[in-house]
């Protein structure tokens, strides 16, 4: 069975800014554990290129929309290259395969009776690509989002018949686990309980878009044909562009991680048009929070925008990952506040982390010839820090599998702390120097050095860079899975221990675009 993990397609009107990096990181470290564990994972990126905004936005910049649209999922890539984002698919709706798979799909819920033809009037949101039902002021309506004007519209559209899969939308979102966190079900339901409206699929006098076969004059709605890019992405190389070869290479979706605002699409309107092309649905939909800086919602007019590209450079991926990671319950808003940035890397990876192994490991080089000490006592399964450890690997586990980054991270760190003090209850230092405390002395560095390994393996997904760094000062792990490197005893007694070195530099404040 594939695991198959989708980030949102980003929407390519402008650069990539921190919020689609937050949920590009947390994929990645979903995407690198479920690999770990053995899981065949196919993770999907990419770029959403067409509607009216990108139109505008290109005609300003005097740019023609491809053009664009070209330079800004460059832009994606190169950022995503950048942060070792580990995505096997980066999907553009731009692509000529998408074209035909959306087609396709088209053709599918067309047969299906789903398609209507009919008149939309109201108030349109160019910035969302989306009709607001209820705009606050009755003349000069704008946006609560944008905070910009919404446009009066009334055009014939094709719909789609949404309304005849209430029973089954309803059935859907009732199902523990589909709308993650459980959260956000209550907005979907509230929703969905006001009876589910047909909506529109097409748009007309919009060159910017795929043109919907049949219908001329008409183009896909943005939303319709980015869906759908789910489905392209799964497309091998030399794969024709036919929706069942797509199907057959991953789907139905394990998850699809996007941003809350961006819910409804994922939990509603593409179950329904799944269901009317005859094709399963994603098993869940994990609708993560905002990212604010300094308790003020990020944004042009401000000057406060985080720059992924920019904090990649002053901070590094380390400590980068480790805060977004670490600080944020993933699925609540979360406040990006420098300071508490800087002092939360510098104590939890720098010190806590970074310390122990350096201190441990200089320890055991100087009183035990430059090698792991014998384990003595401490390779028993029942050492204290076995268990520590056999406990902090179950809670990073199931942590994980349920995409709480912040309790996976703590217990990790937990780890770190719990070995840091046994080192300093047991305070190997004095013990030394009191002669006849060798074997002592030998078994507690091993289980200290060991517990700092597994802490290193519990890492991997979140902080890879750093991981690396801290196992390239153990010997080689000789055991083959990931699973089996988590179990305690695996450092190997008498291997030469590398010279140690800071794996984590301490972070400065500084300004940050």
């Amino acid at each position: 069975m594939t695991y198959t993990l989708t980030t949102p397609l980003y929407y390519v009107n402008d650069k990539p800014h921190l919020g689609s990096a937050y949920t590009t990181l947390a994929c990645d470290a979903l995407a690198r554990f479920q690999r770990l564990k053995g899981e065949q994972v196919v993770f999907i990126t990419g770029c959403d290129e067409h509607g009216q905004k990108i139109q505008r936005t290109a005609e300003a910049a005097g740019q023609t929309p491809q053009a664009h649209c070209d330079g800004v999922s460059a832009q994606y890539r190169e950022l995503w290259q950048r942060w070792q984002i580990s995505h096997d698919r980066f999907i553009r709706t731009t692509d000529p395969r998408h074209e035909r798979i959306v087609e396709q799909f088209f053709g599918r819920v067309e047969a299906n009776g789903d398609i209507v033809e009919g008149r939309q009037q109201g108030w349109y949101c160019v910035a969302c690509e989306e009709f607001k039902d209820d705009p606050h002021e009755a003349s000069d309506p704008e946006c609560t989002t944008h905070r910009r004007p919404l446009e009066w519209r009334d055009e014939v559209n094709l719909f789609f018949r949404l309304s005849r899969y209430q029973k089954q939308i309803e059935t859907l979102i009732a199902q523990p686990g589909f709308i993650q966190p459980a959260s956000r079900r209550n907005e979907v339901e509230n929703f969905v309980k006001q009876g589910l409206r047909d909506f529109s699929i097409s748009r007309v006098n919009l060159p910017w878009g795929i043109p919907v076969p049949g219908h001329q004059g008409h183009t896909f709605y943005v939303w319709f044909d980015a869906l759908l890019g789910y489905i392209t992405a799964l497309l091998e190389d030399g794969d024709a562009s036919d929706l069942d070869t797509a199907i057959s290479r991953g789907w139905p979706a394990t998850v699809h991680v996007i941003g809350k605002d961006i819910l409804r699409f994922h939990a509603v309107y593409w179950p329904a048009m799944l269901l009317s092309a005859g094709l399963e649905l994603p098993a869940a939909v994990f609708g993560h929070g905002f990212l604010t800086r300094e308790g003020q919602k990020m944004g042009k007019s401000l000057g406060n925008v985080l720059d992924p590209a920019v904090m990649l450079d002053d901070w590094g991926p380390d400590a980068v990952r480790w805060y977004l990671l670490r600080d944020i319950p993933f699925g609540d808003d979360g406040d990006f506040q420098q300071q508490r940035f800087i002092d939360l890397v510098n104590n939890d990876l720098a010190n806590t982390i970074g310390n122990l192994l350096n201190r441990t490991s200089s320890m055991a080089r100087r009183w035990f010839s430059d090698a792991v000490p014998a384990p003595g006592s401490s390779h028993d399964p029942t050492h204290v820090l076995a268990a520590c450890a056999r406990q902090a690997s179950e809670l990073f586990l199931k942590a994980m599998d349920n995409l709480e980054f912040r309790a996976a991270a703590e217990a990790a760190l937990g780890l770190a702390i719990q070995a840091n003090g046994f080192l300093n209850d047991q305070a190997p230092w004095s013990r030394m120097k009191q002669g006849g405390n060798e074997e002592a002395v030998a078994s507690d560095l091993y289980a200290v050095l060991e517990a700092t390994r597994i802490v290193a393996q519990l890492l991997i997904p979140l902080v890879p860079d750093l991981s690396a760094r801290i196992l390239a000062q153990f010997p080689a792990d000789a055991r083959s899975g990931w699973l089996e490197r988590l179990q305690w005893g695996g450092l190997p007694a008498a291997a030469a221990l590398p010279e140690p070195s800071p794996v984590m530099a301490r972070l400065e404040a500084k300004e940050t675009a």
